[in-house]
């Protein structure tokens, strides 16, 4: 999974225009210093809660306080606990950030519904995008995971239920650090390399500090913006979007599909991926040769664009057919490039 991104059951989100009419009209959103005091602690506590079962894995009482309609198709979510159990269980659990919406009944066929969260005497609005939501009353908690080698953040998406009662809609997770690092620190980076004219460097790590400084892919604001903005300007032309790009490796065409970067390791990789033909599949059931295959095309990486040793520990390269994986191989500069001595 790239970069260890989770993102599961989001309120049907998906289905909503074909359940309920939909629009922005008279939507609201409600800051966390401005939520009535119980209300506040009631959202925070069914969020804390969440979180607590997720630590110790606990997935049908999750479920079970999980809106019918995505409790109906709750995999999704249930695998994230699954993954993120491991890496909470000594975690200490904070509420960051509660955001109350009222999402009323739709009149003007809008196809999307959208908040303005701006805090009391403050210019920053955050903006919260879905593709619809059905009427009724919402809330955004925002957590944090700290204390343990991968912090995390959460953010829950919460229904409220007949009574009042809180129900799980929707369940977020990312990492607040990649390679030991938070999404500051990689926006600061990014400037600098962009400044220096690596826009390779600077654009892996521009990605890098928008993912983790957005809990949720529907969360935006100012900051995040202008982030995008700074990376629009460096982002290299040759990366593979939607069509695979053709790598020369020795006077052969090597299909590179994917490009991006990961710290699963414990340093931060440049990662590969790319689609063997048949015949350089064949090459790829002998060890030796597969090395060596796998090692030219990190070798032809760094030629291209040596600023890359720079910025990453090292290189990962995976070698897929179709959803399988046939072989892969990770490895730090100083074995790709020998004694080269780097910029």
């Amino acid at each position: 999974m790239r970069s260890g991104v989770r993102c599961r059951g989001l309120l049907l989100l998906a289905f909503a225009c074909a359940l309920w009419p939909s629009g922005s009209f008279g939507d609201t959103c409600t800051t966390q210093s401005q939520i009535a005091a119980n209300q506040r602690d009631a959202i925070a506590n069914t969020a804390r809660s969440i979180a607590s079962q997720t630590q110790s894995g606990d997935i049908q009482a999750i479920r079970a306080n999980t809106l019918s309609s995505v409790a109906a198709n709750f995999s999704g979510i249930a695998d994230s606990i699954g993954a993120l159990k491991p890496l909470l269980q000594s975690a200490t659990i904070t509420v960051h950030t509660i955001y109350l919406l009222d999402a009323p009944a739709n009149a003007n066929n809008a196809q999307a519904s959208t908040f303005y969260c701006s805090p009391p005497a403050s210019t920053m609005t955050v903006v919260l995008n879905f593709s619809a939501l059905p009427q009724g009353k919402y809330a955004i908690a925002i957590l944090h995971a700290t204390g343990v080698v991968k912090p995390q953040q959460i953010a829950l998406v919460l229904s409220q239920a007949d009574g009042g009662r809180w129900q799980l809609a929707g369940f977020f997770s990312k990492p607040m650090l990649e390679a030991g690092h938070d999404g500051t620190w990689y926006w600061t980076q990014a400037r600098e390399y962009a400044t220096k004219k690596m826009s390779w460097n600077a654009w892996y790590y521009y990605q890098t500090a928008a993912r983790l400084l957005q809990p949720a892919d529907f969360i935006s604001s100012p900051n995040l913006d202008k982030l995008r903005r700074e990376a629009d300007q460096v982002r290299p032309g040759n990366l593979p979007d939607t069509n695979p790009i053709p790598l020369t490796v020795n006077g052969e065409i090597f299909n590179v599909t994917q490009l991006y970067v990961s710290g699963e390791l414990g340093d931060l990789d440049l990662v590969v991926h790319y689609a063997p033909t048949a015949a350089q599949a064949a090459l790829l059931r002998d060890p030796v040769r597969a090395r060596q295959q796998v090692l030219d095309i990190m070798k032809t990486m760094l030629t291209m664009h040596p600023e890359l040793q720079q910025a990453f520990h090292g290189v990962w390269v995976h070698a897929d057919s179709g959803d399988a994986q046939v072989f892969a191989l990770e490895l730090p500069m100083s074995q790709i490039i020998g004694t080269q001595s780097t910029m």
